[in-house]
């Protein structure tokens, strides 16, 4: 039998010691972006996504096998269990498998069996049902267990009661659920109908006559359709061919029995009245489980872009949080985030409204020397980004706006955490604080919120939350890890995302800053309470210390590599001196040449360390978001009108889902990529060639303006 580090290296086709090495690191209680970073050479560079998912599986593993202990032990306190179930348990490979072995020795309600054998029918089932010599006249048998005291009255009674048993019997043999359940997933459909006999037009339209494979089933149908059903509107079921299951059935337990006839008949009943049944909620649970991971899945992927996209650094920004009866709200911060400025205005409320908002900002462009407008994509946007296209004209430009992805930003702003930090400001101007800051650093922004609030995904309520909350969690930390934090100026919040920190040891962090000034050396981090050597370990290479006089505090090189990095510099014939000053020039190359695993070797690091240490040196402080294309600004708003088939836009990915992408061309409605619309050629999923955040050109296909759709394409060769 397999070990769980076999099965681990078979499923992620990497070698068994990287695997058992991994599983020692985590259960030291290292954390996932410290071993994706820091101990490469243990793991052969296994990225953090990878090393998640190892995680996730290796705890799938354990549960396995913690359940499968369970079920022996309890079989053999029943004085049951014999050494081939014990080996079955043992090979099962799913918990599906675990529970099939041990459903006849489960504790049971009372059952029509259970009831049968307490009359005493028990002896006629298991003659009926044994292999051997045909059995002429069943009823005949069936009558030597009349007995009107026990509620036997006739041999039909007691031949009822004994295809109740036999039914069970059936019901609990783990080879013929393990067979049927083979057979749904290969021949049986998920139907979906209108619940109304005349229903009406809603988004459920396309399930009110659907039918699909279950092995064809797309993960948002499944979806869509269990919302739809929570909702009333629709009536899903899974049907599968009775005939054809009954014959595999048959084919399974009939052959050779005393009785056949009757066999066939307990089993029809007990497909009919137990296995049907049951099959149909464990294939719809598993059906909903694989949508469910494939939706947090696909949340996460889009979640990942949208938290490193770049930010616009270095610049005074306005954010404006757009409403209708309660105003325009306004923040003008500065390039560090701080806020200079408040306000609310009302450019929908008529035309005088409107040119008197335009006033006001014009006022606070000029004093603060505004160069960025953040608006946010909720209500009022479209009329909010016109009046902006109107006041960029009025200041004679120089201002440029973009539009900012505004999910979850009133859940900040009513939070626990805006309040400790904008006391003085009501919730509406917290939100425009927080959508201005968006554009500068969205990353450090973002991290105060609850990813399940920032919408970048499908179905999010409908997710297991726990499960949804730890996916998006790993995401996030693996996103600030990558990028680093500035120990000296990062949010509690940010600073809690950092491998190895908590809210505590955060906060504290805050705290030290506050009472003894920025921090100067990484080493002066092991001073702050209740951060301890283990938590320095694993948080010092993500923390930045701008401020120290030594340029490897401010890079990802982890303390524990200073020395190689310091032999590295001789080596190469430099001191820190050239790193401050970028002097370092092309140290790959020369590394190359000198040859790696003898540099490697002379530093005292493995390989793939030497390489992180020279790239961080070659640009110290360096942040991996300054790669990526910039956000588009724009200077001036098209309408839905403007649109015309065959029109060429500049656009940026909003959301990837299963069907395609949506994408905001700078119209108050997003346009929607179908998935065969991306590229020419075929792609299970939309997120093998886009990513949220991505800058694209599209072409307009078809605008419908009462619904409100917009139909785009990649591809110019369908137009």
């Amino acid at each position: 039998m397999e070990t769980m580090i076999q099965i681990l290296a078979r499923e992620l086709d990497r070698p068994e010691q990287h695997i058992e090495n991994i599983i020692t690191l985590l259960d030291e209680g290292n954390t996932v972006p410290f071993i994706a970073r820091y101990r490469k050479e243990l793991h052969g560079a296994m990225d953090d996504q990878l090393i998640r998912q190892l995680a996730d599986r290796l705890q799938y593993l354990r549960n396995l096998q913690d359940r499968r202990d369970e079920v022996k032990q309890s079989i053999e306190n029943q004085g049951k269990l014999t050494e081939e179930l014990s080996a079955a348990i043992d090979a099962a490979s799913t918990l599906a498998e675990v529970e099939d072995l041990y459903r006849p020795y489960k504790q049971k309600r009372r059952t029509r069996a259970t009831m049968a054998k307490e009359k005493g029918l028990e002896p006629l089932a298991d003659l009926l049902f044994a292999q051997g010599a045909p059995i002429p006249d069943p009823l005949a048998e069936a009558a030597k267990y009349i007995d009107p005291e026990k509620g036997v009255e006739t041999a039909e009674d007691a031949l009822q009661g004994a295809s109740d048993i036999v039914a069970e019997i059936i019901s609990d043999d783990a080879d013929v659920r393990k067979m049927l359940r083979e057979l749904y997933w290969r021949r049986a459909s998920i139907t979906s109908r209108a619940a109304a006999k005349e229903p009406e037009d809603s988004v459920y339209r396309l399930y009110y006559e659907f039918s699909s494979l279950l092995s064809k089933t797309q993960g948002h149908q499944v979806l869509a359709m269990n919302r739809g059903e929570r909702e009333e509107i629709l009536k899903v079921s899974v049907e599968m061919d009775r005939e054809t299951a009954l014959v595999a059935l048959r084919r399974r337990v009939v052959p050779g029995r005393a009785a056949m006839e009757f066999v066939k008949a307990a089993a029809e009943d007990a497909y009919d009245r137990l296995i049907a049944p049951s099959l149909e909620r464990e294939v719809r649970s598993e059906l909903t489980d694989q949508a469910n991971e494939g939706a947090i899945g696909q949340f996460a992927l889009n979640l990942k872009p949208l938290l490193m996209q770049p930010p616009v650094k270095g610049f005074v920004t306005m954010g404006l949080d757009p409403g209708y009866r309660m105003g325009c709200k306004v923040a003008v911060v500065d390039p560090t985030g701080k806020v200079l400025d408040t306000t609310v205005v009302y450019p929908t409320h008529g035309e005088r409204g409107k040119n008197e908002a335009i006033d006001k900002l014009a006022v606070l462009i000029k004093k603060h020397h505004v160069a960025h407008i953040a608006i946010g994509n909720g209500t009022a946007s479209r009329e909010t980004e016109q009046m902006a296209v109107e006041l960029i004209r009025k200041v004679g430009g120089g201002v440029s706006y973009a539009i900012v992805n505004e999910a979850g930003a009133s859940v900040y702003s009513a939070s626990k955490l805006a309040a400790e930090e904008f006391p003085e400001f009501d919730v509406n101007l917290r939100s425009a604080v927080s959508i201005a800051r968006r554009l500068q650093d969205p990353l450090a922004e973002l991290v105060k919120i609850d990813p399940k609030s920032i919408g970048v995904g499908q179905y999010q309520h409908d997710m297991p939350q726990a499960r949804l909350g730890e996916a998006l969690d790993g995401v996030v930390e693996d996103c600030v890890n990558a990028v680093g934090v500035d120990v000296n100026t990062a949010s509690a919040p940010l600073l809690t995302r950092v491998a190895g920190l908590n809210g505590t040891t955060a906060k504290n962090i805050v705290k030290y800053r506050e009472e003894n000034g920025p921090f100067t050396t990484r080493k002066q981090i092991l001073k702050v309470p209740k951060l301890g050597p283990k938590a320095f370990e694993q948080s010092a290479g993500f923390l930045r210390v701008p401020e120290s006089k030594s340029p490897l505090d401010n890079t990802a090189v982890h303390p524990e590599s200073y020395q190689a990095a310091e032999k590295l510099l001789v080596l190469c014939g430099h001191d820190m001196a050239d790193v401050k000053e970028g002097k370092l020039g092309d140290l790959k190359s020369r590394l190359a040449a000198y040859g790696e695993d003898k540099a490697a070797s002379e530093c005292g690091v493995g390989v793939p360390t030497l390489l992180d240490v020279a790239a961080e040196l070659v640009k110290p402080g360096r942040d991996p978001r300054d790669e990526l294309p910039a956000p588009v600004l724009r200077t001036d708003v098209l309408d839905m009108k403007d649109l015309k088939p065959g029109m060429e836009l500049k656009g940026t990915v909003r959301n990837v889902i299963d069907f395609g992408a949506f994408v905001d061309i700078g119209v108050h409605q997003d346009g929607l990529v179908h998935i065969s619309q991306i590229c020419d050629r075929f792609i299970k999923h939309p997120s093998e060639v886009l990513s949220v955040g991505d800058v694209v050109t599209v072409w307009v296909k078809e605008v419908d303006e009462r619904k409100k759709r917009i139909s785009l394409t990649m591809r110019r060769d369908k137009l």
